[in-house]
């Protein structure tokens, strides 16, 4: 049960303390200490209803499935001559960094770069870089065709290499060596760099970390809330200013994580949790801006339901509103509940109740 929920059901509690056990019977009216409580009286509506999860979560960039940056293994020898600042911006083909002047390129890809590639090599190393020709435009520049989905490195393949090589600065050999290029997913943003300009570039090294070009937000859940959470479910995020905008859950961390800080134990941690926004253009420039989350976790098109503060407890157990009736008359109807609306404050309700009727609730 989510936090709000639990608040919920604290409320109904509360009502049954405040309001009393009473004996209903179908239509019977209400005792006297009831009535006396009862002074306001609300309106039974219907329409939808929604069950949410809500708390605070991290505006950020998005990167591994984890949440964690992407982080980029230097494998040329030499002295570092140029790196990227801190939010500098890096698409696919472009130079990424510098060993003894000579740039190493980014391409996009699942593979990272573990051997060299010539005429003759096949694989899905392969695949992904004449994926990188073709659709950076190299093979049409080279007035060669290159298929996209070819596994095999062939004569048009070392054409278009020659003519990003020859673009780019690096040596023109046909061939790509291993301290070439870097292979990343998607076209990044630097988010830290570890090297240094001037000093030493050895093969294993890192050099820095990376994301995506592309906010998402992080929220970490209660692990007893993960099963009431499901991808995809509608996500309505309140940035800085109380600007709101739209997203979906779009994946969770594998490993439940616990905050950092002394005194704290297993039992505190949480899961995770991604959204992607439906326009990350609204939220540009806010990196790192702390936002309010609410995850809508079910709903109902149209439910009757009634304010929380409505339900009166029965003595033999279950709920019952009291009905203002024609001629100000007053009765105890039994009522089945349903979903509560967390961000609304009412509950689903079932029995003999109308949407527009009446219904009492305590006065403030």
């Amino acid at each position: 049960m989510t936090r709000k929920r639990w608040a919920l059901a604290a409320a109904v509690v509360l009502v049954v303390a405040t309001c009393g056990v009473v004996a209903v019977s179908g239509a019977e009216h209400p005792t006297a200490a009831a009535r006396a409580l009862a002074a306001d009286t609300v309106k039974v509506e219907k329409g939808e209803l929604s069950a949410r999860v809500s708390g605070g979560g991290t505006l950020t960039y998005r990167a591994r499935s984890d949440g964690s940056p992407y982080l980029v293994i230097n494998r040329a020898r030499g002295v570092y001559t140029s790196l990227p600042d801190n939010g500098d911006k890096v698409g696919c083909g472009g130079v990424l960094y510098r060993v003894d002047d000579r740039p190493v390129v980014l391409l996009c890809g699942t593979v990272p770069a573990y051997r060299a590639l010539h005429v003759g090599v096949k694989g899905r190393d392969v695949r992904q870089l004449n994926r990188n020709l073709h659709q950076l435009g190299y093979d049409t520049d080279a007035h060669v065709r290159i298929d996209p989905g070819d596994s095999a490195f062939t004569s048009e393949t070392e054409q278009a290499l020659r003519v990003l090589q020859r673009k780019k600065g690096v040596g023109v050999t046909g061939g790509l060596a291993i301290d070439d290029a870097v292979f990343l997913p998607v076209a990044v943003r630097i988010a830290k760099v570890t090297g240094q300009v001037g000093g030493s570039a050895g093969p294993g090294a890192p050099v820095l970390s990376a994301t995506s070009d592309t906010l998402h937000v992080q929220v970490n859940i209660d692990p007893s809330q993960q099963g009431e959470v499901r991808k995809g479910d509608r996500v309505q995020i309140t940035l800085p200013g109380n600007t709101p905008v739209t997203g979906r859950v779009a994946g969770f961390g594998r490993i439940a994580q616990t905050p950092a800080g002394q005194g704290s134990t297993a039992a505190d941690a949480t899961i995770p949790t991604f959204i992607s926004l439906d326009h990350p253009a609204k939220a540009a420039g806010l990196d790192q801006a702390p936002v309010d989350v609410d995850i809508t976790t079910k709903g109902v098109d149209s439910a009757l339901s009634v304010p929380v503060t409505a339900l009166v407890g029965k003595s033999g157990g279950g709920f019952a509103v009291e009905v203002v009736r024609a001629g100000e008359r007053r009765e105890l109807v039994a009522v089945k509940l349903g979903l509560f609306d967390t961000g609304g404050g009412r509950v689903q309700v079932e029995g003999d109740l109308r949407a527009g009727d009446s219904v009492v609730v305590p006065s403030i």
